[in-house]
């Protein structure tokens, strides 16, 4: 269980490191994406939204309260999934289409982050982990 566990935190991970690479690498592009949608100053919310996503996915892969890490997750991707897809507001329909199923998808991902969360807070001993959680919902 410990290996499967292990593996799942890490690919779960992936896809955040990823993205928080993209948003150092590509910084400029994104937060001038981000000021068309509205963000205020969308430099500084690239920056800091790419660091909470690295610190929150290396807490989760490293097993360092990993429950951290996946609240962490849930609650950055709560105003970038608000705020970057809002596809409410598009009135091209493929781009509103598009728009739908990020906006979706972040859902998706905020739900297993906090079932993650719930998991991970509740099953005090996980193995393969640096520390165990940081909350108690046992």
């Amino acid at each position: 269980m410990d290996v499967v566990v292990l593996i799942g935190r890490v690919l779960f991970s992936v896809l955040f490191l990823g993205s928080a690479m993209g948003h150092f690498a590509n910084a400029d592009a994104m937060a001038g994406y981000a000021q068309s949608q509205g963000v205020p100053a969308p430099k500084a919310g690239v920056l800091v939204s790419g660091g909470l996503l690295a610190l929150g996915a290396l807490s989760v892969v490293l097993g360092l309260w990993a429950d951290a890490g996946m609240l962490l997750l849930a609650i950055v991707l709560v105003p970038i999934t608000l705020m970057m897809h809002a596809f409410w507001k598009e009135t091209d329909p493929q781009a509103k289409q598009t728009q739908q199923i990020q906006f979706n998808k972040n859902l998706a991902l905020i739900g297993a982050a906090l079932m993650l969360f719930a998991f991970f807070a509740h099953t005090p001993e996980l193995g393969l982990t640096l520390t165990g959680p940081l909350f108690d919902l046992s």
